[in-house]
């Protein structure tokens, strides 16, 4: 039924109507397609609640830092956690949080360590995994980040993460593994750093080997808010980079087009990213009557306690 309804989605698109869902507009939403009553799809910052709006009106929960649900061990809470977050993601009309981070904390000084839950890669692992349960049971869309080595904050945009394949699979990798492979997240969100000298954006070992061919996820990469400052066009294409955040600069109609007409990326490439989109669009419920979706609520006595 789902996979039906995806291909027909795509089967659709135009070209240029799938060079448009490749990137966002206004801050946190994805472009709408009128012809075909797309809506846009939307995603709101972070891993301790949802983010208040400019003016200040929208008032949620500030749940505890991440190093703070993770001191208690306990997975339990975390998948609470993550159904109650995604209840006022809901209440906001939102379709995705970003979050969980779940890098390791290597070091203390890197700013979001606080956001990230521990040091240790099995508890990380074990609360990565409910956390994203928990989210994904109220058809919200997890955002697993920051995809991969972000554990720095000196040149945080433009550092590369030397890493041993060992570390990678015996630190760094593991809940990033489990939350594919015995969550099902929808979505994961590319680094600002490079690893091993090529940007998490653009990094096809990474997203389509590891991530999309290796564990089998099905859902779609977004990039971290102007990661992919430095990459190229057909890079992040063929790499499997689904959506550009939070607007169109390497994914402007204009690059889009050329990088194509030169054949920097192949529409089968292309068809796969949008796919992923459009499945997790379907997956919470952005096409479905609004009837049948759970419903939401933001900062109750239930979600401070």
């Amino acid at each position: 039924e789902l996979e039906v309804r995806v291909k027909d989605l795509l089967s659709r698109l135009t070209l240029e109507e799938k060079f448009k869902l490749c990137s966002g507009r206004l801050m946190w939403h994805t472009k709408r397609i009128k012809r075909l009553g797309v809506k846009s799809f939307t995603m709101y910052d972070g891993p301790h609640g949802v983010r208040d709006d400019t003016m200040g009106k929208t008032k949620s929960t500030y749940f505890p830092s991440a190093i703070c649900r993770a001191a208690t061990w306990d997975p339990k809470l975390s998948h609470e956690f993550g159904k109650a977050v995604a209840e006022e993601v809901r209440d906001v009309g939102a379709h995705m949080l970003l979050a969980p981070g779940i890098n390791i904390q290597r070091t203390p000084m890197n700013g979001r360590t606080f956001e990230y839950q521990t040091e240790d890669p099995h508890l990380n692992k074990i609360l990565a995994v409910a956390t994203v349960k928990g989210i994904q049971s109220q058809k919200i869309a997890a955002c697993v980040k920051h995809f991969v080595c972000n554990n720095q904050e000196t040149n945080r945009f433009t550092v590369s993460s030397e890493v041993s394949e060992r570390a990678l699979q015996e630190i760094y990798l593991p809940a990033f593994k489990a939350t594919v492979q015995e969550a099902d997240a929808w979505s994961f969100m590319t680094c600002y750093n490079k690893v091993n000298g090529i940007y998490g954006s653009e990094n096809y070992n990474l997203l389509r080997e590891r991530l999309m061919e290796q564990w089998g996820f099905r859902g779609f990469t977004v990039s971290d808010w102007n990661a992919t400052a430095n990459t190229s066009t057909g890079s992040c294409v063929t790499a499997g980079l689904s959506l550009e955040m939070p607007t169109a600069k390497k994914y402007n109609k204009r690059n889009m087009k050329k990088a194509y007409q030169e054949g920097k990326f192949t529409e089968d490439s292309l068809n796969d990213n949008i796919k992923r989109l459009l499945r997790v669009m379907f997956l919470v419920g952005l096409f479905d009557d609004k009837n049948t979706i759970p419903s939401g609520n933001r900062n109750t006595l239930e979600h401070q306690s």
